[in-house]
């Protein structure tokens, strides 16, 4: 005999029966769990543009965001935030990093140097005022990035670091178009301004006096 509809019980019932229990049994114990802990912290002091700041920040924050919510550097932006546009390149201690993909607790005691420390629009440095000359930008989002990792680029090149191009990394490399585009690749314009990015660049790369 079939058997009664009452006794009849659908695979989605049961789930959704079971669903239910364990919501009631886990809900009071979620109600009863403690706060979540506040975020550690950590007092960080560097020398950013000449002048030591002192912060205390919670230990995840990036260099970046110490430098635009905390210090209140917005030249340098904030592209991606994964390390891939280069919009945020900055210094540190004459070394072009990412600021996204590093922590501000790591540089204590570095010295960092954002756009607002290359020049100011009374001085400009020689890249700022190469990269007006050539017109290297067009919306100008990623040109704070592109000028402070051009020098940087420039320094490689000085310090005689080589390139995956250069025919041979026991010579002094030089600034050739192939080299600078190289060296550049990590910064994206969305603008497709790399032309007039890669003369001006190659403009203050022909003129040691201008790189100062």
């Amino acid at each position: 005999m079939p058997q009664s509809s009452a006794f009849e019980l659908s695979r989605r019932g049961v789930l959704a029966g079971s669903a239910a229990t364990v919501a009631a049994t886990v809900a009071p114990e979620v109600a009863k769990a403690a706060p979540a802990a506040p975020a550690p912290q950590a007092a960080v002091s560097f020398k950013v543009n000449g002048r030591t700041r002192k912060l205390q920040l919670d230990t995840r924050t990036t260099l970046l965001d110490a430098l635009r919510d905390h210090l209140q550097l917005t030249g340098t932006k904030k592209g991606c935030d994964h390390g891939q546009c280069g919009a945020c390149t900055v210094l540190v201690n004459g070394e072009r990093i990412n600021a996204c993909l590093s922590l501000a607790v790591m540089h204590h005691g570095d010295a960092v140097t954002t756009i607002e420390g290359l020049g100011t629009p009374d001085d400009l440095h020689p890249l700022q005022a190469a990269f007006v000359k050539h017109d290297g930008y067009q919306c100008g989002y990623c040109t704070p990035g592109q000028i402070c990792s051009a020098a940087g680029v420039l320094d490689e090149i000085a310090r005689g670091v080589p390139s995956h191009v250069s025919d041979d990394i026991t010579a002094a490399p030089g600034a050739s178009n192939m080299e600078l585009r190289e060296r550049m690749s990590g910064n994206l314009c969305r603008c497709g301004a790399y032309s007039n990015i890669a003369e001006a660049i190659a403009e203050v790369a022909g003129n040691p006096r201008a790189r100062a």
